[in-house]
């Protein structure tokens, strides 16, 4: 397993762009599964996860060219797909659950094995299976598989979801797109990438309609061919605006839109930086002292993302003074504190609460990735630590982050790729 060798510290500065969204392309790959004709996705990002999914839609009967580059495929599904996906697929991403909504669709029969990958909190799938059911879908879970079938088309339904749930809320609009009549979602996430799978399923010829967190899908027929670019990957944006500010440095963030990631960007105001936008760029200066923020917690969209929270606590361990987060969204995403406090963190965790104590210096340790955003926020803590750090699982952040060594190595992070 490859590691990351980083001599701290550094001080950013120069350009990077933003790659595709894998929290956008994940849903749309899985959506391609209702498509009757060619679809064209670009702008896909080069990571794991990506790859993952592609080779789960190749082994259920997809057809999956990519270009040189690998950032634009085109999907062409056979008349008789396979509805099988099988563990050894499925185990080490969570977002292979979302195969099921337009499986037991258009087919009206799937058997998946229960998702795997990053080790931050249960997931439950039971608000996917919830909604589905309540469009027609029977299911049992056996031997870690769900076991599911519909008797002819889905059916319209109104449904609230019990809580806001991403997932859940990707999978029930794209079973609902071939169901018969009206379903209407109600109690919906409303990310950004969610707005980006709609935006992909209504240019195929859905009928998909968005008031505030309801969303109204009328069922058709069958989409017809498309071709999409995906969305930015504003966690990857707001990952980069934490090194820019954390590092004391100078960014300019290519490729996004800035409003997607307004309220992270407000909260590096109050931090102490400087930030500037145009329509597709970020101009951001790293402040000379981190302010701290008494408490942050994250939320649903448009709050704080819980993807950012183990960078910002990064950040807060330099800022001025105490602050705390609250984890709303995960029971389970604190696993990072262990590895901080063997660079010299100060952080207290009191159920989904941490308490962290500022000024911190960080000195160079060897540490170990648990998860994709907790290993970015150790190799973030490692460009400000004293020394040098090796950072071991990258894998977890080449399931998210494409190319992470390469653009931070341009923009002057001391970091070195350890084959093993």
């Amino acid at each position: 397993m490859d590691k990351f060798l980083i001599n701290g510290p550094c001080k950013i500065k120069g350009k990077v762009s933003i790659s595709g969204s894998k929290n956008a392309s994940l849903p749309i790959l899985a959506a391609t599964l209702l498509f009757n004709e060619p679809v064209i996705i670009k702008n896909l990002p080069r990571v794991r996860d990506i790859n993952t999914m592609l080779n789960l839609l190749k082994s259920l009967g997809s057809k999956i060219i990519l270009s040189k580059n690998k950032k634009t495929v085109t999907i062409i599904n056979k008349k008789n797909m396979k509805t099988f996906a099988s563990y050894s697929l499925v185990k080490t991403m969570r977002g292979s659950i979302l195969v099921l909504g337009p499986l037991i669709s258009k087919f009206c029969k799937s058997k998946i094995s229960l998702p795997g990958g990053c080790l931050i909190g249960a997931r439950p799938v039971n608000y996917h299976l919830s909604a589905l059911k309540k469009l027609g879908m029977e299911y049992k879970i056996r031997d870690g598989y769900i076991l599911a079938k519909s008797y002819g088309k889905l059916k319209g339904k109104t449904i609230k979801f019990p809580r806001i749930s991403v997932g859940a809320t990707e999978n029930s609009i794209i079973a609902a797109c071939l169901a018969k009549g009206k379903t209407i979602l109600k109690n919906c996430a409303v990310e950004p990438e969610i707005k980006d799978l709609t935006q992909f399923l209504n240019k195929g010829g859905a009928n998909i309609k968005w008031s505030g967190r309801t969303c109204t899908i009328v069922g058709i027929n069958s989409l017809t061919q498309t071709n999409y670019t995906v969305m930015a990957d504003r966690i990857e944006a707001g990952t980069f605006c934490v090194a820019a500010t954390l590092t004391k440095g100078s960014l300019q963030i290519k490729n996004l839109d800035p409003k997607i990631i307004n309220t992270e960007l407000e909260l590096l105001k109050k931090v102490g930086a400087k930030i500037k936008t145009t329509n597709s760029d970020i101009f951001i200066k790293g402040p000379g002292k981190i302010k701290s923020i008494k408490n942050i917690k994250t939320k649903e969209f448009p709050g704080i993302p819980t993807d950012l929270q183990a960078q910002l606590m990064v950040l807060m361990c330099k800022s001025n003074e105490k602050s705390s987060i609250t984890e709303s969204i995960f029971e389970n995403r604190f696993m990072h504190v262990a590895e901080l406090q063997r660079l010299g963190a100060k952080i207290n965790v009191v159920n989904n609460k941490a308490y962290i104590k500022g000024n911190t210096k960080f000195i160079g340790a060897e540490l170990m990735s648990s998860d994709l955003r907790a290993s970015v926020a150790l190799v973030l803590a490692a460009m400000v630590a004293k020394g040098k750090s090796i950072v071991g699982r990258v894998y977890h952040l080449e399931r998210g982050y494409e190319n992470i060594e390469n653009k931070l190595q341009k923009i002057g992070v001391k970091i070195k790729r350890l084959k093993y």
